[in-house]
């Protein structure tokens, strides 16, 4: 029963997949835990191989006999209707394996488990690692890089090749940080922090999904890592460093001058601008690729559709719809489309 039940769990885990966003590899889904990318996931996956050949290698013996014993069971054919078969009794030397075999099988998943929770869990921060916090909210991501002085959302970006140290807090509800190709599950808990790492070994998009089931809007609390180069690594956060981009046309100037007179600067913050506490940071909104935590692809037309009704395409989020005008509306999207 264990057995079959730890093959039902991976088998569910393995068609896990989010429709309508990039894969990094062709042909791989983006939340495989077949598919690792990093070491941490790696571990995992070995341990994961490991138990579905111990697994699979238990039902076929357990098949196997209870196919046997249907063959060999079976009535003979001179045996009269009502008269007692052969009875065969207790055998030591079953019984013996049955005890020994199970235990020994148990007693090396166990050593090999705690082997690599101590290669994974790590309880301080590797060096060399960039540090990252993370804070989970209802329905969203924010991230903080405490050494760069970055503040971004929904969109972790990351040098490939190198550890990323994360430091997880909840500003609400318990949450899960879970990234299946670059590393386990990590609960995300109100006035505690967790810390977890994984590394990128190969540039690309790498997908996501907070685990922990949070409130209504917890299906679309999605989780995207973009790994790239030290190079373009090096030219995000210098872009990410500096103050938002005033308005180029006197429509994105208009746009401004609605977003500071709403309710938009007391949710969000643009540096030099608002210094909103409550949602995402705008700073930079227009170099990201997706709106509402993933929802959407980031887009002029998009952008148009969140702000004039988030609640159609991301229900129960906690971001309301104003009711502006459509000038308003089409000056508000300019703003925001020049924050790059």
């Amino acid at each position: 029963m264990v057995g079959v039940c730890a093959v039902s769990h991976l088998m569910l885990l393995a068609t896990v997949s989010i429709d309508n966003l990039e894969v990094c590899t062709p042909g791989v889904s983006p939340t495989s835990i077949f598919h690792p990318a990093g070491p941490a996931a790696t571990h995992l996956n070995d341990v994961i191989w490991l138990v579905v050949g111990v697994t699979a290698a238990i039902g076929v013996v357990v098949l196997t006999l209870l196919g046997v014993a249907i063959v060999k069971g079976r009535r003979p054919a001179g045996l009269s209707p009502g008269a007692e078969p052969t009875q065969v009794f207790g055998s030591n030397q079953v019984e013996l394996a049955w005890t020994v075999v199970p235990t020994v099988i148990v007693f090396l998943l166990t050593l090999v488990t705690v082997r690599v929770i101590r290669d994974v869990d790590l309880t301080e921060m590797p060096d060399g690692a960039l540090r990252v916090q993370v804070i989970g909210h209802q329905w969203w991501w924010e991230y903080r890089y405490p050494e760069l002085g970055i503040v971004t959302a929904n969109e972790l970006v990351v040098p490939v090749g190198r550890k990323i140290w994360l430091e997880l807090e909840s500003a609400d509800v318990s949450h899960s940080w879970w990234v299946p190709r670059l590393a386990g599950k990590r609960d995300v808990i109100p006035n505690y922090q967790t810390n977890t790492w994984f590394q990128a070994d190969a540039t690309g998009t790498y997908l996501g999904q907070c685990a922990e089931y949070c409130g209504t809007a917890h299906a679309g609390m999605l989780l995207r890592v973009d790994a790239i180069d030290a190079a373009a690594f090096e030219a995000w956060s210098t872009a990410q460093r500096s103050t938002a981009a005033d308005p180029s046309s006197a429509v994105a100037m208009r746009g401004r001058a609605v977003f500071e007179s709403l309710a938009c600067a007391s949710c969000h913050t643009v540096s030099g601008v608002s210094d909103g506490l409550f949602g995402p940071d705008l700073s930079h909104v227009a170099s990201r690729a997706t709106l509402g935590s993933g929802a959407i692809d980031f887009s002029e037309d998009n952008v148009r559709r969140w702000i004039d009704n988030p609640q159609a395409i991301k229900p129960g989020c906690n971001m309301p719809s104003l009711g502006l005008t459509p000038d308003e509306l089409t000056a508000v999207v300019a703003y925001l489309m020049g924050l790059r």
